[in-house]
């Protein structure tokens, strides 16, 4: 994998030069961002839109394909005195690839870019913040961040660990209320929909107390009446 300073280097130098470049990455990780950063005026075309795909290599020597994942047949494009830029999520026939691109980088998943997804946050933090209007000192837990799908997952996330953050219990019960309006049917309705409240209770309880004990204590309930809940939620 390549570092995100080194791809910039690269991508910057082939500015000058009439050569192709593949920038290849995992979904969402930032490679259409990256380019742009560099060719901000450059023609950009999906290369499953193939006629007009032709007919821009056929016109333009600079172009930059995305999806370009999606040409089998490298015959297709005339790489001759032509800079081309593609981007794609994964590599079907590396050898080719090889064969016709000066330059290749492999951009790393988010989950490997920890300073990054730190600085991000903190930066994306200040936004979400004001739009929310949340109090400046609200902190969120930033090992709770999805980054299994890049950047997609992580902004989903961080928006939601911050709007848990500013739920009022009137917006818990109206979201409870929604999901039961539209979901709840059956002849067992209480005993299904239970874990639902009963299980983040126990669950928070636990980690907040360390102590079946005091939870029990907490919650007004026999300490066996606890253990079983907890086995019957199938909480570790």
């Amino acid at each position: 994998m390549n570092s995100i300073n080194s791809i910039k280097k690269g991508l910057k130098l082939s500015k000058s030069l009439l050569v192709s470049t593949i920038i290849i990455g995992e979904p969402y990780t930032g490679k259409m961002e990256l380019v742009k950063s560099i060719y901000p005026q450059a023609l950009y075309v999906d290369a499953s839109e193939y006629a007009q795909l032709k007919h821009t290599l056929h016109t333009h020597n600079e172009i930059v394909i995305y999806n370009f994942e999606k040409i089998t047949n490298f015959s297709l494009i005339d790489f001759t005195n032509k800079r081309i830029i593609a981007i794609a999520n994964k590599t079907n026939n590396i050898k080719e690839i090889e064969d016709h691109f000066a330059f290749i980088y492999y951009i790393p998943p988010l989950r490997e870019r920890k300073d990054e997804v730190y600085k991000l946050s903190q930066m994306l933090s200040t936004t979400i913040k004001e739009e929310l209007m949340l109090d400046e000192s609200v902190k969120i837990d930033l090992t709770k961040l999805d980054l299994s799908q890049n950047f997609k997952s992580f902004k989903i996330s961080l928006y939601k660990e911050f709007i848990k953050k500013s739920l009022t219990t009137e917006d818990l019960e109206e979201v409870l209320y929604t999901h039961f309006l539209e979901n709840l049917e059956g002849k067992n309705g209480y005993k299904e929909y239970l874990p639902i409240y009963e299980k983040p209770l126990i669950i928070a309880g636990l980690k907040k107390f360390k102590s079946q004990l005091k939870l029990a204590e907490v919650l007004g309930l026999n300490r066996n009446t606890l253990r079983k809940k907890i086995h019957e939620n199938d909480i570790d």
